[in-house]
């Protein structure tokens, strides 16, 4: 056979290779049992894939981004065989790896429960064992039909096919443009013994999962939507070892330790009463301290940062609503119309096209420039019922939100400006982790609109500036919103996982002719339109204090503390001494209760530690003789006799300098 050419790229670079004709992906990489798939011309291929003259091939580690997706996506294809095998009526619906897993659909007569899992899972080992080998094959519309007759669903994806990914969460993996690929599970003798619509790629057998766990069974709507039947999804998770399965299961442990959920309940911080609607929150008092701390600083940042405040309305004619475009490209996004007096409301979702009237409601000079506006603004977004969670996805929230109407000139120094306004916030609130992602439009999808004239300068100027940044930027193609790019600010927590806080947005087109025609008068004398950039820092302040409770474990520093001393006598006589420095205190401005009760000592202590309150200062005969008091932290640490004015200085210093003790 002749020999082909093909490069062979490493971390370093590219190595010029000669092979035979008919070499497969996985020769290359025989020494490197960690390499489970190849990325050929870009695009990922099963290492039985053939090469050809030319092909650029990169090896795909089980431990990267790419290869965990193609275990996780192996092992869903485990786990419905499996179900098949142990329940035959089962009819499959769509199985894609998602984030740490993967998850697959089934119609079953039955909800799972938990020892179905237990079964499933058994049997997911016995096809482990058995290696059995995921062979791709072509095969044209009708056979698919053909050999998938029982198979309602996927019948239904095949009929769809290049719109599926549009119609159907994690449908890109069974279809999309091009033909049909089934994946064949084969016995060592080649026989079949499982199948499956998929793009794959595939691990090259069922050996090459090394751990695995099914986690939970849940409903899900068929395609994501309410009206169509509910099937029964399975997630499982799956990892390139056993130790880094363990390690993923501990953070899964301490994050349900943290669940802002359940700490809102025991800190009595707030509440999502039913009698109000799912995705409405209500603050209790404890909780209103730590809203109320972050509102007065976000305003005082922003008055510092030069915005104007303003205010704006809940509800809005539904007309303003069609001038900025959210109604046509957001309108799913939008509760449903209200009749006022025989015109269309709507509650608004966004704060932008109020904004915009405060700027048109007289003419502007570019002296002016930038304008910058800010509001908390309350908003409401038409969540569906299956999404909304806690406070970090709700259906009414507070935005800290911004608009800055520069000149196209000032539009790189604005963002720089919010970059940075915005990094300060996060590390004020103890989040200094971050890395920055760019989302751009897909200029095949019609939800975006705008020249590629205007995407392409508001694109360069966003990418221009995170580089700048020396941060880390990761590139979110068509992630975009329909009026331009935006920068997210992603931040890792104290368990490492990641949240999308801050975001900054450049639009060119609520301010054009066609919406609302913002105008302001050039040095030149002519009439120029602005560019308005739209800034989030804390996005929702619901979500972003839902996500400080997870990352602190509701062990909040003392500036964010709703109560940041607890007083604690010894015996009863001692209480005055300790009210005498609790006055001390809140004439200063730290909040500090005395607690009294009839309980011991010991029960106060407990009480106050569970409360997660950072100081607790006690006091007993010794106390009150030597014009001091006892010095505990929540984490148990104790120092005696510190006289009470170092006690009063320490405690003003952490809550001034938003230490964490």
């Amino acid at each position: 056979m002749s020999d082909i050419q093909i490069a062979l790229i490493h971390p370093s670079g590219a190595e010029a290779r000669a092979v035979e004709e008919g070499t497969k992906a996985w020769q290359l990489f025989a020494e490197s049992p960690d390499v489970i798939a190849a990325r050929v011309g870009g695009d990922l291929k099963d290492l039985a894939h053939a090469l050809a003259e030319g092909d650029e091939v990169e090896p795909v580690a089980i431990d990267s981004t790419d290869g965990r997706d193609i275990l996780r996506h192996s092992a869903a294809h485990v786990m419905a065989q499996a179900v098949q095998e142990l329940f035959p009526d089962a009819k499959l619906g769509i199985g894609p790896p998602i984030t740490d897993g993967f998850y697959y659909d089934f119609d079953v007569a039955e909800p799972f429960v938990p020892e179905d899992l237990d079964k499933i899972e058994s049997r997911m080992r016995k096809i482990i064992k058995e290696g059995q080998k995921f062979d791709r094959r072509e095969i044209s519309d009708d056979d698919a039909r053909s050999e998938l007759a029982g198979e309602p669903y996927k019948l239904e994806l095949i009929g769809l096919k290049s719109n599926a990914t549009d119609a159907a969460e994690g449908a890109s993996v069974e279809v999309g443009d091009g033909g049909l690929t089934i994946y064949d599970n084969l016995k060592r003798d080649g026989s079949v013994v499982w199948s499956d619509l998929c793009r794959g790629p595939h691990l090259p057998t069922t050996k090459r999962i090394p751990a695995f766990k099914l986690m939970r069974s849940a409903a899900a709507y068929w395609r994501g939507d309410e009206k169509n039947k509910q099937l029964q999804r399975i997630y499982g998770t799956a990892w390139e070892t056993k130790e880094a399965l363990d390690e993923h299961l501990h953070r899964i442990e301490e994050a349900q330790r943290r669940d802002h959920r359940r700490l809102g309940t025991e800190l009595d911080l707030y509440s999502f009463p039913d009698e109000i609607g799912s995705g409405l929150p209500v603050f209790h008092p404890k909780g209103g301290v730590i809203k109320r701390e972050m509102e007065d600083y976000v305003r005082r940042r922003h008055i510092e940062e030069g915005f104007d405040y303003v205010g704006t309305p809940h509800i809005a004619k539904e007309g303003l609503f069609h001038t900025s475009g959210h109604l046509p490209y957001y309108g799913d996004g939008m509760f449903p119309a209200l009749d006022v007096d025989g015109s269309d409301y709507r509650l608004k979702a966004m704060n932008c096209p109020m904004h915009n009237l405060i700027f048109r409601s007289r003419g502007r000079s570019y002296r002016e420039l930038p304008l910058r506006l800010f509001e908390f603004g309350h908003v409401y977004r038409h969540e569906k019922s299956g999404v909304v969670h806690g406070l970090t996805r709700v259906r009414g929230f507070a935005q800290d939100d911004s608009h800055s109407y520069v000149t196209p000139e000032q539009a790189p120094d604005e963002i720089r400006h919010l970059l940075d306004f915005v990094l300060s916030l996060l590390r004020d609130f103890g989040l200094d982790d971050f890395y920055l992602e760019l989302s751009t439009r897909d200029a095949s999808k019609d939800k975006f609109i705008g020249s590629d004239e205007d995407w392409a300068i508001a694109t360069k100027v966003l990418e221009d500036v995170c580089i700048e940044s020396g941060l880390e930027l990761v590139p979110d193609p068509g992630g975009a919103a329909y009026y331009g790019p935006k920068v997210s600010v992603q931040a890792r927590d104290a368990i490492g996982r990641t949240w999308q806080m801050s975001t900054i947005q450049y639009d060119f087109n609520q301010p054009s002719t066609e919406r609302f025609n913002l105008e302001y008068v050039a040095a030149d004398g002519t009439r120029q339109q602005p560019v308005m950039i739209h800034s989030a820092k804390f996005g929702s302040i619901e979500r972003f204090m839902g996500v400080l409770v997870e990352h602190y474990a509701g062990a909040f520093p003392p500036w964010l503390a709703p109560v940041q001393v607890v007083g604690i006598p010894v015996a009863e006589r001692h209480a005055e001494h300790l009210y005498a420095v609790a006055a001390r205190l809140k004439a200063l401005g730290i909040r500090v209760e005395v607690d009294d009760s009839d309980e011991r000592m010991q029960k106060k202590i407990r009480n106050a530690q569970t409360q997660k309150v950072p100081f607790m200062v006690i006091a007993g005969d010794n106390d009150i003789d030597a014009g001091a008091v006892s010095f505990r932290y929540r984490s148990g640490e104790q120092e005696n006799g510190i006289a009470i004015d170092d006690a009063i200085a320490r405690i003003v210093e952490a809550v001034e300098t938003r230490v964490q003790v």
